[in-house]
């Protein structure tokens, strides 16, 4: 399976009469931009606002990130969500790199909402400080969601993904700036030198805890609560085959942008050759009684020895009662002779004393920390909000409380509300330090 990824660099994005892309600006045309928007009719009210790197905006509830792409050939965006189902990770894709549409909640957060600083502390809690991002506030008629902790967020998600296709259709007929082309060949079709590789598998655990649909994550517009572990290709992730869902405490969530950006997956594709025979991703879910869990865990197990897997990664989406598939997994795979690497958050108390994950196991050994999402955080006021501060505390946004935010516009919260800020694909710049 053969992908081409053409990149285009955004340094810059800015409103005018037409939507085009040219020297390095996104130029967007609101009007015409907002139309993809309004398709939907639960959308009420809608509304785009730039935030770049620095800037004093502090941004909430955020919904989903979403990388403004276009396909060119080989088959269509989010294939089985906003457009028919097709099979991903082959032809052409193009990207606008550097931007970002957020979806936004006008007023109504929940708990898996989160907050984004784009200037100040709060901008090193998460990756999504760094882009160009085009966020997109809107509201809904969705009575029944407005006052629910646990919200679908369908509306202004698929709103988002259609803006970002939208958005990447303005550079489908242009020569990209840059080509990357993945390309990952059947085990058969392999060459001596690369299967004397140790061969390496990449276990990516969506969260599809939620028994009715609409929260979960998505793959190929499939409820993840529906499937067993499944052998993908990795291009088709990074083609867009998996959209991230609306039900993880949001520092935890792997966003529908991460998705595409996995940079665990693409470190692997690195040294695929190099030092690793990377064999492809086995795509799991995260279930909620012992018998779900212990029959995902076989069937991973299963899949990887098939496969002759001599190493493993493992990644968790969330934590809590997740942390159980994830030491069921690792320790199946263990058994086998397969030596795993975990990644995950921790959960250990604002003193960071406490247990770091539900469940432990000594074959559990070589584990990487994407944070503590309990950390306790301190923000100053920002100059600007886009969305509504009030939701933080207001409407159960996981990180937050009432009290959260001070009269001032300074906020006291934990690290569970800032938005993806330790999401398990190793789209971020912390740094594990050990005192």
């Amino acid at each position: 399976m053969k992908l081409e990824l053409g990149y285009f660099h955004v340094r810059d994005i800015v409103f005018g009469e037409k939507t085009f892309f040219a020297n390095g600006v996104l130029t967007i045309n609101k009007e015409e931009a907002l139309n993809t928007v309004f398709e939907d009719e639960n959308i009420t009210s809608a509304d785009l606002f730039l935030a770049k790197k620095g800037d004093p905006i502090r941004i909430t509830p955020v919904k989903d990130a979403v990388e403004p792409r276009c396909k060119v050939s080989g088959g269509v965006m989010f294939p089985g969500v906003t457009n028919k189902l097709m099979q991903a990770g082959q032809g052409r894709t193009h990207v606008l790199k550097g931007s970002c549409v957020l979806a936004v909640g006008k007023h109504w957060g929940g708990f898996q909402d989160g907050l984004i600083d784009m200037s100040g502390p709060g901008a090193n809690q998460t990756m999504f400080s760094e882009l160009l991002n085009i966020c997109l506030v809107a509201d809904t008629s969705e009575e029944f969601e407005k006052k629910q902790q646990q919200k679908k967020n369908k509306a202004l998600r698929w709103a988002a993904m259609r803006l970002a296709e939208y958005l990447g259709n303005c550079v489908k007929d242009l020569e990209p700036e840059e080509l990357e082309v993945c390309e990952h060949l059947p085990l058969d079709k392999r060459s001596e030198e690369v299967n004397k590789l140790p061969r390496v598998v990449y276990v990516l655990q969506l969260q599809s805890q939620m028994l009715e649909n609409g929260y979960n994550a998505l793959v190929y517009g499939w409820d993840s609560n529906r499937m067993v572990p499944t052998l993908m290709n990795p291009n088709e992730l990074l083609d867009g085959a998996i959209v991230s869902g609306s039900f993880m405490p949001s520092s935890s969530k792997i966003s529908t942008y991460q998705h595409v950006n996995n940079a665990t997956l693409k470190r692997l594709m690195e040294e695929h050759g190099k030092a690793i025979n990377f064999i492809g991703v086995i795509m799991s879910n995260l279930n909620v009684q012992l018998e779900e869990k212990q029959r995902s865990a076989y069937f991973v197990r299963q899949l990887a020895t098939s496969l002759g897997a001599e190493g493993a990664i493992v990644s968790e989406e969330g934590y809590g009662n997740p942390d159980s598939d994830f030491i069921l997994v690792i320790n199946e795979l263990e058994d086998a002779g397969i030596k795993v690497v975990g990644i995950t958050n921790e959960c250990t108390g604002r003193d960071g004393k406490s247990q770091p994950l539900v469940d432990l196991s000594d074959k559990a050994n070589a584990i990487v920390s994407t944070g503590n999402v309990s950390q306790f955080i301190q923000l100053p006021p920002m100059e600007i909000v886009i969305g509504e501060l009030e939701s933080l505390a207001r409407d159960g946004n996981s990180g937050g409380w009432e009290g959260s935010v001070l009269e001032d516009g300074s906020i006291k919260m934990e690290n569970n509300g800032m938005f993806c800020a330790d999401s398990s694909t190793g789209n971020h710049y912390k740094t594990v330090v050990e005192y």
